[in-house]
């Protein structure tokens, strides 16, 4: 769980600004979003294998600009 205490002399907007980006830091928004619909187990692989697919091609790309092997 998440704790954002309030310092001396700070606002209660930056407070929350503070806890907002822990939140989004931890992840926590991303998962919630994710698991709002069920997925199917085959769709999972499937985005998983597109994911791995995008990756390799990024990779190999950054070392075509940097001209690495």
């Amino acid at each position: 769980m998440l704790q954002v205490t309030l310092k001396e002399g700070e606002s209660t907007e930056s407070m929350v600004r503070r806890f907002n980006k822990k939140v989004i830091q931890s992840g926590i928004v991303a998962t919630a979003r994710k698991k709002r619909y069920f997925e199917k187990p085959l769709s999972k692989r499937e985005a998983r294998e597109v994911a791995i697919r995008k990756r390799i091609r990024k990779e190999a790309k950054t070392r075509e600009i940097l001209g690495i092997r």
